[in-house]
């Protein structure tokens, strides 16, 4: 085992030592950061150099070295990057994605008229819009058909397909007639469109969460209450009962898999918060008790304000491809997420950066950091969402979330400074996932 040695480093006296394979050539690049936010929270860094090897954080020095200034073997490939004009930080993280979808007039047609193969192809075409708006890693939570989302997810992880490290819950577990499963469809389609997370009682529960576990899901999906834009005048109240919710939880734990609920109504948000969930997607109409359940619990709250505007906003469209009673619904839990979310934060529930993008358009999602500075969030809390928070919610801050060595080399960066003017992240200039550069202006 050779070692790098980085040294002779203006006010560095200390030397940076990392470790090295001699058997193959190191592919190594050195990022010249004029500010960096390593650590969402802490403290913004000037004139600093992000030593990056073989798709890994290796180093952080302070100062702009050079390639003499690494000890790198005849044949490792060293090159350097020029972001001294930049603010860098880590990649950021949408935890609520839908990326094989997005929302239109067609959407219903698709789901029949598109195959499995159809359905991951345009997944491709998202998940690239994804990764150059900055978005380095996402959760789907809920996509159609019955393996295209996991040959997404499995071709990026591959280097097949360009995208973000995806995270997939494959079919969302819904009781019949629930915010989960297709509506509006004649009889004998949805013969056609069924699905496996579909399930009523306890033992048929279990089996839904089992089948996901089965089909490889990274975790598991429930609809706790029903939804906006299920074609059913169903409400948003509690759909599951409290012993189904407690099989859900109790199995996919069992099996390794942290579960996630969506929840409008308080009814269904707390029950789902008693039976165990780890986080609550969109939270509508939270309450006190809510808020006590989400501390109580170590829960997170993933608010996805920017799918409350944008329904709100095609629902009040005179000409709506919604159906009447999504257009209700959306009027009426629309406008209601940016205050939740204003009285989340103030109680101290985590927050995790989530946008339902697939409701919003695809590469929209940094939308959602100016809505949460709106909720009351400062940039820098904004930007801690969508990095530090979103990677622990994920059980991943192991390795994305900051740029620490041993993480992987997610990086972005801007021109301007983003904690100053959190629209800056709509902008984002240069993307590097896994050491690999996929944007730079």
């Amino acid at each position: 085992m050779g070692r790098l040695m980085l040294k002779g480093l203006l006010k560095f006296t200390a030397s940076i030592s990392i470790m090295m394979t001699a058997a193959s050539a190191a592919d190594i690049s050195i990022i010249h950061a004029g500010r960096l936010l390593a650590t969402p929270g802490g403290a913004v860094t000037a004139e600093q150099s992000i030593v990056v090897r073989d798709g890994e954080i290796a180093a952080i020095a302070p100062g702009y070295i050079d390639a003499s200034a690494v000890d790198a073997g005849a044949d490792d490939q060293v090159s350097l990057i020029d972001l001294k004009d930049s603010f860098v930080l880590p990649g950021l993280i949408d935890s609520h994605v839908h990326i094989t979808s997005e929302l239109g007039p067609r959407g219903k047609l698709s789901v029949v008229e598109n195959s499995d193969a159809d359905t991951a192809i345009i997944g491709a075409r998202y998940a690239k819009r994804t990764l150059m708006a900055g978005f380095t890693t996402v959760r789907d939570v809920g996509a159609r058909g019955d393996d295209a989302v996991f040959a997404l997810r499995d071709g990026i992880e591959r280097g097949d397909v360009v995208g973000p490290r995806l995270f997939a819950s494959g079919h969302t577990i819904s009781p019949t007639g629930g915010h989960g499963q297709r509506h509006g469809y004649r009889n004998d389609i949805f013969d056609v469109i069924k699905s496996s997370g579909v399930c009523n009682g306890v033992g048929d529960c279990r089996r839904a969460v089992r089948e996901q576990v089965r089909r490889t899901a990274d975790h598991i999906k429930l609809v706790s209450t029903g939804g906006v834009l299920s074609e059913t005048a169903a409400g948003t109240g509690q759909q599951f009962f409290d012993d189904e919710l407690e099989a859900i939880m109790d199995t996919a734990h069992a099996m390794g898999r942290k579960v996630t609920a969506h929840a409008h109504g308080a009814d269904g948000i707390n029950a789902a918060l008693r039976a165990g969930v780890d986080s609550i997607e969109h939270g509508t109409f939270a309450d006190n008790e809510s808020f006590r359940l989400f501390k109580r619990n170590d829960a997170y709250l993933v608010p996805t304000v920017l799918a409350g505007v944008t329904v709100a906003e095609i629902a009040s469209d005179p000409d709506s491809f919604f159906a009447p009673a999504v257009r209700d619904k959306a009027k009426l839990v629309g406008p209601q997420i940016l205050e939740m979310t204003r009285r989340a934060h103030a109680a101290g529930v985590k927050i995790a950066f989530g946008t339902d993008t697939g409701v919003s358009k695809h590469g929209d999602n940094a939308r959602e950091f100016l809505l949460l500075v709106e909720a009351g969030m400062t940039p820098m809390q904004a930007i801690r969402a969508a990095t530090v928070v979103a990677a622990e919610h994920l059980d991943k801050d192991d390795i994305i979330g900051s740029i620490a060595p041993g993480k992987a080399a997610d990086i972005v960066a801007v021109d301007g400074d983003p904690l100053a003017d959190v629209t800056e992240l709509q902008d984002i200039d240069f993307v590097m996932k896994g050491g690999v550069i996929y944007k730079d202006d």
